[in-house]
C-alpha cells in the first residue's frame, strides 16, 4: 500500500553556508601537530566550537596514517566536520565525509601598489568584483566572534581580548584591537588589518597568522597596517 505524505507539517530543508576553519597540514606530520598546539596554547581557545575542514590536497598520506591524524586533532578538541582534497582509497568508514566544491576564493578590489614596495616599481592591477562591507557600531567583547565571510568588516570602537573579527576581506578597527583579527579569511592574500591601537592576540591574513609576542615591540600601542608579502606578515605604523 502506497501512503501519501500530505501532512503539512512535513520537514522542512534549507541550504546554509557557514564560515569553515581549514587546516592544511604538511610532513612530517608530527612536526606540524607540533606547530598547532604552540598555536592553540598561544591563542586559548582558537578551534573552540569551530568547524573544521581537513585540507589534505596533495598530502601524501595513507588511510592508518589519516586515522591517526585524525585521533591527534580529537584530543586536541579539534573536531574535523569534513576532509577535502584526499585521494578516494584513503576515507573510509567513520570518518568525516569527503567534501568538494567549498569556496575557497573571494575576489576583492584592485591591488594597488603596497606600502613596501621600492620606488619605480610596476604595481600589478587585477580586476576584481567589489565585495560587501558591515559596519559594527559597538565593541566587541570578549567571547563574541563578528565572522563575515562576505567582505570586509569595520568596528567603530575596540575588539577585547577574547573577542574575534573574522573577514573575507580586510578588517578595520577604529579603537583597540587586543582580541584576534583574521582577514581573506577565504582566501584573499590582498585583505588588510587597520587599527588605531595595536594590542592584538593574533592577526592573520589569508591564513598566515602572528601571534603576539611575534610582533615588534615598537608596534604595540601603535596606530598599525598590516598586510600579506611573499607569505610573512608585514607591518608599518599610520600616520
Amino acid at each position: 500500500m502506497t501512503k501519501v505524505l500530505t501532512d503539512a507539517r512535513s520537514i522542512r530543508i534549507k541550504g546554509r553556508s557557514f564560515l569553515a576553519v581549514m587546516l592544511s597540514p604538511d610532513l612530517p606530520i608530527d612536526d606540524w601537530l607540533i606547530r598547532l598546539d604552540d598555536l592553540a596554547a598561544r591563542s586559548a581557545g582558537f578551534f573552540l566550537g569551530r568547524p573544521v575542514v581537513l585540507d589534505l590536497t596533495d598530502l601524501q598520506i595513507d588511510r592508518p596514517q589519516l586515522k591517526d591524524l585524525i585521533a591527534e586533532l580529537a584530543k586536541r578538541n579539534v573536531s574535523i566536520m569534513g576532509i577535502e582534497g584526499a585521494r578516494p582509497s584513503i576515507l573510509g568508514s567513520g570518518m568525516p565525509p569527503a567534501l568538494k566544491g567549498g569556496r575557497s576564493v573571494s575576489d576583492i578590489e584592485v591591488q594597488a601598489k603596497g606600502p613596501a614596495d621600492p620606488p619605480g616599481k610596476q604595481a600589478v592591477a587585477e580586476t576584481r568584483p567589489a565585495m560587501q562591507s558591515i559596519v559594527i557600531r559597538e565593541p566587541v567583547r570578549s567571547g563574541q566572534s563578528v565572522i563575515f565571510p562576505e567582505g570586509d568588516v569595520t568596528v567603530i570602537g575596540s575588539v577585547a581580548s577574547g573577542a574575534e573579527v573574522i573577514a573575507g576581506g580586510s578588517v578595520h578597527i577604529y579603537g583597540a584591537l587586543r582580541g584576534r583579527a583574521m582577514a581573506g579569511s577565504i582566501g584573499n592574500a590582498s585583505a588588510r588589518i587597520f587599527c588605531r591601537k595595536l594590542e592584538a592576540e593574533l592577526v592573520a591574513i589569508d591564513g598566515i597568522y602572528k601571534m603576539a609576542e611575534d610582533m615588534a615591540p615598537n608596534l604595540r600601542g601603535q596606530a598599525v597596517q598590516l598586510w600579506l608579502e611573499d607569505d610573512a606578515i608585514m607591518a608599518e605604523k599610520l600616520i
